[in-house]
């Protein structure tokens, strides 16, 4: 059986994870980052994308390649997958790409779903499913379930931190669907964030929820 759990350990990726832990790492560092660690995944996770042969015209002759024919959907989990979008379609530009919105109930911290803009049909499709960090696991599975129901004919999960006890509840709720991730921590704290982790990473790719806003707000009445 293919392990379920790939974790990849370039050292190219070991640097950009040190950079991504760090809390003084600035927010435009870390969306650089988060981008850059999704293609490293996405180059080890789509390495079987479907391809035809064509014949191309150098300068000097003739070559034969291939090229890809494959579009897989791309599904980030809102709001922090979308920092990994850039980095997939670097790796895969065929890929579509469809919203799906979760929200973590922060007492329950079950997965609760508020957009959801996949295609209503995805039989024969191969879906990538998004999400930096695999804490709980309640969200990805939940992003699963709305794919499977669709007939999708894979699912693929990348995360740059997945904890064990989140991918052993994922495993054992989504069995067969591999996971690529930078990282495998320990444990998970009373919030249910990964330790260490890396914090909040949809913070810390577009600020806290409100922050823009009471920026702007405070900008107005200066001004005024």
């Amino acid at each position: 059986m293919t392990d379920p759990v790939h974790v990849c350990r370039h050292p190219t990726v070991a640097d950009r994870l040190a950079q991504l832990r760090a809390e003084a790492t600035p927010r435009s560092r870390f969306r650089e980052l988060i981008a850059e660690v999704a293609s490293f995944l996405a180059f080890e996770a789509l390495s079987d994308l479907e391809t035809r042969h064509l014949t191309v015209r150098t300068p000097v002759g003739e070559a034969e390649c291939q090229e890809i024919v494959e579009a897989p959907l791309l599904v980030p989990i809102l709001r922090a997958g979308l920092g990994m979008v850039p980095g997939v379609q670097l790796v895969a530009p065929t890929c579509d790409v469809a919203h799906l919105g979760l929200k973590r109930d922060e007492t329950t911290l079950a997965a609760i779903c508020y957009l959801d803009g996949l295609p209503a049909d995805l039989t024969g499709r191969r879906v990538v499913v998004c999400d930096p960090m695999l804490a709980t696991g309640g969200s990805l599975i939940e992003a699963v379930r709305f794919v499977e129901r669709r007939q999708a004919a894979r699912v693929q999960v990348l995360s740059v931190v997945a904890s064990q006890p989140g991918l052993q509840r994922f495993h054992a709720e989504a069995p067969g669907v591999e996971v690529w991730c930078a990282a495998v921590d320990p444990s998970l704290d009373e919030r249910g964030y990964i330790v260490p982790g890396l914090g909040d990473a949809g913070d810390r790719l577009f600020g806290p929820p409100g922050e823009g806003l009471t920026s702007r707000v405070r900008s107005s009445r200066s001004s005024g």
